[in-house]
């Protein structure tokens, strides 16, 4: 197996939003259920690719037909609903660079977001030898852009790379890139696909 790892990081290191953090988000933004989701990820590419924060939540809003009432609190409910992470899989980054194994970071992530992940979780993202975020190159996976661009950053090619992602689409768009990749089950397993 290669020695170039990089990982997905909502969903594999940090976690998705709580059903408490879909609540807050539904309460303040004055509409629940299926159509706000939808909408919400509907228009989350643009988003995750640098769309600004206000203007995505206008499209948002306009998906809905509605307004809403206090955009500011919205965005930053969002925001801190992206920022808890996987104990277990903190522990593996630590691990695998103390192990000597290169590791690169591949994530769709807000511009907004990134100041206060990096704040928050300084100490284990320095371990990456490259962090590519979709907002920062204008790409999101899985445009096969993405990968090539993270390989270029770690200076390796794709077919260097071991890619971890929790959504299938992501790892099948990586595996036509010419990476690696498998989806996320646990910190165990990757583990035993690097032992394998």
């Amino acid at each position: 197996m290669p020695d170039v790892i990089v990982f997905d990081l909502f969903g594999v290191i940090a976690r998705t939003q709580t059903p408490e953090a879909v609540r807050e988000i539904e309460e303040i933004a004055g509409v629940s259920g299926a159509p706000f989701w939808d909408a919400y990820w509907a228009l989350r590419p643009g988003y995750d690719a640098g769309q600004d924060s206000a203007a995505y939540w206008a499209d948002v809003a306009a998906a809905l037909g509605t307004e809403f009432p206090d955009v500011p609190a919205l965005i930053d409910a969002d925001l801190r609903s992206w920022t808890n992470v996987d104990e277990r899989m903190v522990a593996l980054v630590h691990e695998l660079a103390d192990g000597g194994r290169t590791l690169g970071l591949l994530s769709n992530i807000i511009a907004d977001l990134v100041p206060r992940f990096e704040a928050r979780h300084e100490g284990w993202l320095s371990r990456f030898d490259a962090l590519t975020y979709s907002c920062a190159i204008g790409v999101a996976k899985p445009d096969p852009r993405a990968y090539r661009i993270c390989a270029e950053r770690l200076g390796v090619r794709p077919a260097d790379v071991l890619f971890i992602d929790d959504t299938e689409r992501n790892v099948l768009a990586a595996r036509e890139t010419g990476m690696a990749a498998e989806v996320f089950a646990g910190p165990d397993q990757v583990r035993a696909l690097l032992a394998g």
